[in-house]
């Protein structure tokens, strides 16, 4: 996907720069859509590093202050955190014209879609449909039909149509990615140890490689990832969730709103009344079958803000529907006979539905007050780890929805119109 990291982001930021090469008779003042200029573009890019507190770690490397760095050595995992992740609800705010700012969130839609390895039908449908539009619509907005800015259609416009037909013939994008490709080529190339017939002894490393993977294939139990087993103090839940310290070492006692909901929560699963006081043991961390690991505010809170990678917010789905939230720890509790682990979460409001429709599902933005809805629910709903950053929206500090490159993002297949009736 380095068509869309690297290829397409420098389409888009020179257009914006307006640093595209411009030959007569064009004229760079015509160039409405040139805003990131001057003191717009070192405000817009302290806004991106400013970020970076917000972005867990599992995202691994944070995007640069593009106006300081991007012309030195930035990488094309920050140009897509940039572009890609930070874009859509960054470039709200700097005056880029409507027209622009719909279209380019089009293609940042249709770029997240292709990047899950996983893309369900109608998904994948709704995204070619908006890929073949974007590629027309980048004519009529910059193009122009003017021979002077032919330079302005590049392959990576181009490309965005065939995403769909190629995913159905070799499957989705990111399993066969430049990034899959490179990591690839430099395993095999820690592995040569014959340096007077090096083709000849990468040539037989890439063909064991291809029988080690074919056996686990076949016999799944021989794929042992998780080699070194687990840190000392965690329980192993199962499924792939697994609780990790810290941890209380005597239980708690909780008041106030949060022991109200934990003691609701209990008393309406067959615990019966709870008198007395309520007390746990809080954990801190919870490792997800992605291998991302969800942190706590418990915890996070302890920090400066300059100190931490935030990877307390969870995306969940619960009963079909996904919501996001601030985890404020982990628990474990006996019901119905079973010891099952439970997460106290302070979810976020529900998405802005103007925002969300007007950027083609690429800005979930959502408000957040604390213990305004405060649940308690199993580990096993949470799904990933995400970023929500804080941004300015109608006046008002709202939090827009981030997630990493390559997991399954939040998609709701439209109704038709006979459903909605």
């Amino acid at each position: 996907m380095h068509w869309a990291s690297l290829n397409w982001t420098d389409l888009v930021l020179s257009l914006f720069r307006g640093t595209m090469r411009c030959e007569v008779p064009d004229k760079k003042s015509s160039w409405d859509w040139a805003v990131l200029t001057g003191d717009v573009w070192k405000k817009h890019g302290q806004a991106v590093a400013d970020a970076t507190p917000y972005l867990p770690g599992s995202f691994d490397r944070p995007p640069r202050n593009p106006a300081e760095k991007i012309s030195s050595g930035y990488k094309a995992w920050e140009y897509l955190l940039y572009v890609v992740g930070l874009g859509p609800a960054l470039f709200l705010d700097i005056g880029l014209p409507n027209k622009y700012w719909q279209h380019f969130c089009k293609g940042v839609s249709v770029i997240r879609c292709f990047q899950q390895y996983n893309i369900p039908t109608p998904q994948l449908v709704a995204s070619h449909e908006r890929a073949v539009e974007y590629a027309a619509e980048f004519e009529t907005l910059y193009y122009q039909r003017m021979e002077s800015r032919i330079h302005f259609v590049r392959q990576s416009v181009h490309n965005m149509p065939h995403l769909g037909p190629e995913t159905i013939r070799v499957g989705p994008p990111g399993l066969h990615a430049q990034w899959t490709i490179e990591r690839t080529i430099g395993n095999l190339g820690q592995e040569i140890k014959s340096h007077s017939q090096p083709y000849a002894n990468l040539s037989e490393r890439g063909l064991r490689r291809s029988q080690v993977n074919a056996l686990k294939a076949m016999i799944p139990t021989l794929d042992r990832t998780d080699q070194k087993g687990l840190p000392r103090g965690s329980v192993d839940l199962g499924a792939g969730f697994v609780l990790l310290r810290a941890r209380d070492e005597h239980k708690h006692h909780i008041d106030g709103e949060a022991g109200r909901v934990i003691r609701q929560y209990l008393e309406g699963v067959g615990k019966g009344r709870i008198r007395g006081d309520l007390a746990v043991a809080r954990w801190a961390r919870l490792r997800l079958p992605n291998g991302q690991i969800a942190r706590s505010a418990w915890k996070e809170k302890r920090k400066a803000l300059n100190k931490v990678r935030m990877a307390r917010n969870v995306k969940t789905l619960i009963d079909g529907k996904y919501e996001i939230g601030e985890v404020q720890y982990f628990l474990r509790a006996s019901l119905r006979g079973e010891i099952c682990a439970l997460a106290l979460i302070d979810f976020y409001s529900q998405p802005c539905p103007d925002l969300l429709q007007r950027s083609f599902d690429t800005i979930w933005s959502c408000t957040f007050e604390a213990e305004d809805d405060l649940r308690l629910v199993p580990v096993e709903s949470i799904v990933s780890v995400v970023a929500m950053v804080p941004h300015q929206y109608a006046g008002q500090r709202r939090y827009f929805l981030v997630e990493k490159p390559g997991l399954d993002t939040i998609w709701e297949e439209e109704e038709d119109e006979e459903e909605k009736a």
